[in-house]
């Protein structure tokens, strides 16, 4: 049987978000549904409305949930009715090239639901990261649920944000990063992601930890998260302040959560000889980057890219919600406001304008 439930669709590019009743069915074979409890509002989800992913609407949005098993299709294990989890865009299939390798965070062809959720006319909906959870309910993949045991309701906000952006940014220090005790590292770039690759940087045992931004409000903020030292790129020149920092050789570690050329840059030269840098931030498809070819020899070390935070969702959704429970990891400090379905588009003027870094639609 299929559910009428309301949910917030994009029906072409630069559209507002509205709110439209849409058409859940019964789960198949290897799918579920699930009651949608939270859903933080990311920036991927405005590029889908801005056409920055695709051209294939109408999108339902949101991806970043806490949500409730309410059914289960033919053959699901992985979790049952009543089971609160955390979506992910992430389920590992097994079978492809990166699974055979062990290398499971790289699956290339991660498990999404088959059938689709459409509009009350028919009109197929494209669900956004194969989620589409700013809806009071959705059809995923059962491997796309992450079961999490014993989280209270209060929290549920803030562990749904470990569905994207806030693993994103950890797993780039943690996962991509391989940040070690003792390590100095640097963040450029104090938005979401930023804050939280500053916060895996804490929880990995960096002892300098250099935020960037220009905006000075943002970097006070990063003091909340474990940044040790600030540095405002407005008013001073990051590379210099970032050596300076590190008695003159450049952090160990420096993560671009921005996504320019610029900034990766800066990045590049602010490290250590034989240091790491990280990209976390999301160029856009016509950016390109020159660097000196005898640059990129000399100063040796690994230039990554960090997709997802280069996460396996089984492994380190549980894991930080450990930490978030032992108080090491302060997830409620992402959480700047609690919204509904109806304040999407303001969320999206507030995300654009650094208000926030992260309004949650509670359902």
């Amino acid at each position: 049987m299929s559910h009428h439930v309301k949910a917030a669709v994009v029906k072409s590019q630069d559209d507002p978000v509205s709110i439209e009743t849409i058409v859940v069915p019964h789960p198949g074979p290897g799918e579920v549904v699930v009651d949608v409890k939270t859903c933080g509002v990311c920036h991927t989800d405005y590029s889908y409305v801005s056409g920055g992913v695709g051209d294939n609407y109408p999108y339902l949005l949101g991806h970043e949930s806490t949500a409730v098993v309410s059914e289960i299709g033919e053959g699901v294990t992985e979790v049952a009715v009543g089971d609160k989890v955390i979506l992910n865009w992430r389920a590992v299939c097994g079978e492809c090239r990166a699974c055979r390798k062990g290398d499971l965070k790289y699956c290339f062809n991660t498990h999404n639901a088959t059938q689709k959720m459409t509009l009350e006319d028919g009109t197929e909906l494209e669900a956004a990261l194969s989620i589409g959870s700013f809806a009071e309910k959705t059809l995923v993949a059962a491997g796309q649920c992450t079961k999490i045991d014993d989280v209270p309701e209060s929290s549920d906000a803030a562990v749904g944000l470990l569905g994207c952006g806030v693993m994103a940014g950890i797993g780039a220090a943690i996962n991509t990063g391989e940040i070690k005790r003792g390590e100095a590292v640097a963040v450029i770039g104090c938005g979401g992601v930023g804050m939280a690759a500053i916060a895996g940087a804490q929880l990995a045992g960096a002892t300098t930890i250099i935020a960037v931004d220009i905006e000075d409000r943002k970097l006070e903020q990063a003091k909340q998260f474990g940044a040790t030292e600030t540095v405002n790129s407005k008013n001073t020149d990051p590379v210099a302040a970032i050596q300076e920092l590190t008695g003159g050789f450049g952090a160990d570690v420096v993560i671009e959560a921005v996504g320019h050329p610029e900034t990766y840059k800066q990045a590049f030269y602010s490290r250590d000889l034989a240091g790491r840098v990280v990209l976390v931030g999301v160029p856009r498809p016509d950016m390109e980057i020159t660097l000196p070819f005898q640059d990129v020899f000399s100063h040796g070390g690994a230039l990554k890219s960090s997709w997802y935070g280069d996460c396996l969702p089984s492994r380190d959704f549980p894991m930080l919600v450990n930490q978030y429970r032992l108080g090491r990891l302060d997830l409620n400090a992402f959480v700047t406001e609690r919204i509904g379905l109806d304040d999407i588009n303001g969320a999206f003027k507030k995300m654009h304008a650094g208000d926030v870094l992260r309004s949650v639609v509670e359902l």
